[in-house]
């Protein structure tokens, strides 16, 4: 069992919980994630590690309600237990594996949109323990659903915040944010974006119309985390990825966004997973074809 050690409601709908969960602490990095599960009866819930105090040996996740097994999480107190607490899932952000020299001379710009800001979080505080500073831009729809703002502003090198709707910050999107700093003579040699596929996917097109390589993270639907159930499979170039072994991080100007998205939204249904077995045939199960993991 995995003890909830701390409970804090960030925003409406929006939760941030510290679990105790030692070995998990221990091992994780930037990037990864852990699939969470209430109890015996509960669903797998896949959430990005927000951050990790590998001497207390908790982990720091953060979540929105979106459904039934969602809103049953946030009814947790401080005290209760989560039944499966299982990680470190998924491939390290490629910045941990980079020269770190190499990355102090990189001018890096994030761009968080909405709960995006919890996995950007962990990365921009990994770099800036090593001297490396970079820019955020963190926007969310308003200022009611801003999450973990004065904790990015103790470690980014220039936080740059913005609403949609103009109640705080810059009035605009992460991508209207970026096209003024470049339009001011502000230069990039890497972008990261995380956030909601419809912000990934613009940000990318704007990326790739100014030059920036850019890394998105992307988390789309997973069942098992291990790459057999096959739900999270990608287009990314010419090639068949799975998000939750290749990934979650790829070269957002590869990715096939559209394709993505639509395939999130047909396998929710079970007509729509029954269909995609039929057009994707054995590769649907992460090559196999045998697991039933969408059943």
């Amino acid at each position: 069992m995995y003890p909830i050690v701390k409970k804090e409601k960030l925003a409406d709908k929006i939760y941030l919980m510290d679990v105790k969960a030692p070995r998990v602490a221990k091992s994780c990095e930037p990037g990864q994630f852990i699939i969470v599960r209430i109890d015996e009866e509960g669903e797998r819930i896949p959430l990005t590690i927000c951050d990790y105090d590998r001497e207390e040996g908790t982990i720091t996740i953060v979540l929105q309600t979106v459904g039934a097994s969602t809103e049953r999480m946030a009814g947790l107190k401080e005290g209760d237990v989560f039944r499966d607490f299982v990680g470190p899932l998924g491939c390290a952000s490629e910045l941990i594996t980079t020269d770190i020299e190499e990355l102090k001379k990189k001018r890096i710009v994030f761009v968080a949109g909405g709960v995006g800001t919890a996995p950007v979080y962990p990365q921009v505080k990994w770099l800036h323990e090593r001297g490396v500073s970079c820019d955020v831009i963190m926007g969310s729809k308003t200022k009611d659903l801003l999450i973990l703002e004065e904790e990015m502003r103790k470690v980014a090198g220039n936080l740059y915040v913005t609403t949609d709707d103009g109640s705080y910050g810059f009035h605009g999107m992460g991508t209207d944010q970026l096209k003024e700093l470049v339009a001011k003579g502000n230069t990039y040699d890497l972008c990261i974006a995380i956030g909601p596929m419809i912000m990934m996917k613009f940000v990318c097109l704007l990326t790739k119309e100014l030059g920036i390589p850019t890394v998105v993270s992307m988390n789309p639907v997973m069942v098992d985390g291990t790459g057999m159930c096959g739900a999270c499979r990608l287009t990314v170039g010419d090639e068949v990825k799975f998000a939750c072994v290749d990934g979650p991080e790829f070269d957002g100007h590869l990715v096939d966004f559209d394709q993505a998205m639509k395939r999130q939204q047909i396998y929710k249904t079970q007509e729509g997973r029954a269909m995609l077995r039929e057009l994707e045939g054995s590769t649907h199960h992460g090559g196999c074809g045998h697991c039933g993991g969408d059943k």
